[in-house]
């Protein structure tokens, strides 16, 4: 019983080496680095450098190709979207040595633009913050297939300022049409900011979208699912945002297994309205003014809170095993409520030293051993993995690439 995963500084990829291997499964492990956080966990039973997706993506790929036809893996788990994309676009090959359950290339360059895919929840009925949206009609468009949305060939060009900008109602958030957690966006609480700070934005990230601000109170929600090639539910899950850093919206650093019977309605009607399959993480946000869930975004791979889910009682990367074997069972859609999962390295310890209410928190920052809240790399029975975040924190100081990748997201 053998599984390769990608990615190895990531903290869902811990998660995912320590379900699989506690169960007995050998879990080899991939990273462009030895300096990574899963190399270090006792549950990491093989590990492999390979070369960097991002600079040197057809090496990759050969890699990837020779070592799954040289040792026989029953599944293969890309975990970020930088591998998850390489490996989409060789599916159909990659997926004659192993089982990828992923969805295919179109799909996930669909949905990663926040353009097509509120667009997409506008038509299908599922509720979403209003949008303006850059008219694409102002500029060509080198593709007009399916999942694919022109975007015009220069970064950075001025906008066409005869945009309506005074019909959008502040405050208002300019988001990236692709871009991960909060990278890029901007908050406008002056009319008179909107255009300087959307012309900031499109430098970076080329014609962004704008969005009513929904403001703060109802929760931020994650519905976390699986879907066989079918496009049938085999799992969900729900969680609940109590930190995050950056603290006015980002990754969460502290977050709750929660239920909410709209959420799962409208995450599963989106997915199954796109035949997703593989895994995926849909982000509501509730109204406070009309307790609606309004659409924030789609991650189309295993999300950073994946520790939660797995504690609560819905293995995702075991249940994806499971498919691999053939084997059938019944849709995991019942699990524990209330458990807590928190990510202290490093995302909490920042979320409190930015917060200005950071002796108020509710829970409070310094509740460090509450018997239903565990730790997404902190662990007594491999203890290890806090050595290599360590190391990863420290990459993103002295490394190029790392410092790349962040610019990028």
């Amino acid at each position: 019983m053998s599984v390769l995963v990608t990615d190895g500084h990531w903290r869902k990829t811990l998660a995912l080496v320590r379900s699989l291997g506690r169960k007995g499964v050998h879990v080899t492990v991939g990273e462009r680095t030895f300096l990574n956080t899963s190399f270090f966990s006792k549950y990491c039973s093989r590990r492999i450098v390979y070369p960097s997706p991002q600079r040197y993506p057809d090496q990759f790929i050969e890699f990837i190709l020779k070592e799954i036809k040289k040792n026989h893996y029953e599944c293969l788990f890309p975990m970020e979207e930088e591998t998850l994309l390489l490996l989409a676009k060789h599916q159909s090959e990659i997926s004659k040595y192993t089982y990828l359950l992923i969805p295919d290339l179109k799909k996930v360059e669909f949905v990663r633009d926040k353009g097509n895919l509120i667009r997409f929840a506008e038509t299908h009925g599922i509720p979403t913050p209003k949008t303006s949206h850059f008219p694409l009609s102002l500029f060509p468009s080198p593709s007009r297939g399916e999942g694919r949305v022109g975007v015009p060939p220069h970064q950075g060009e001025k906008v066409n300022l005869e945009l309506d900008f005074d019909s959008i109602p502040i405050p208002a958030v300019i988001k990236p049409r692709i871009s991960s957690g909060s990278f890029g966006i901007a908050y406008v609480k002056r009319r008179e900011d909107l255009v300087p700070l959307y012309q900031k934005v499109h430098e970076r990230y080329p014609f962004p979208l704008i969005q009513e601000w929904i403001p703060d109170g109802g929760g931020i929600f994650g519905f976390s699912a699986l879907f066989d090639g079918a496009s049938n539910m085999k799992a969900a899950f729900i969680h609940r945002k109590l930190r995050m850093y950056p603290v006015q919206g980002g990754p969460s650093t502290l977050r709750e297994g929660v239920e909410h019977p709209q959420i799962m309605e409208l995450g599963f009607s989106l997915l199954k309205s796109l035949n997703w399959k593989g895994v995926a993480m849909v982000e509501f946000k509730v109204d406070p003014r009309d307790g609606i869930p309004k659409l924030m975004e789609v991650n189309p791979r295993f999300w950073g809170s994946l520790h939660l889910a797995v504690v609560s009682g819905v293995d995702f990367p075991y249940l994806i095993l499971k498919m691999a074997r053939g084997e059938r069972f019944e849709p995991v859609l019942q699990y524990t409520v209330g458990k807590r999962c928190r990510w202290l390295l490093f995302g909490d310890i920042l979320h409190f030293i930015k917060n200005p209410n950071r002796f108020h928190l509710r829970p409070s920052f310094f509740h460090f051993f509450e018997p239903d809240t565990s730790y997404d790399i902190i662990s007594k029975e491999d203890p290890l993995p806090v050595l290599g975040a360590m190391a990863t924190f420290f990459t993103f100081l002295y490394d190029p690439e790392m410092k790349r990748f962040l610019e990028r997201r």
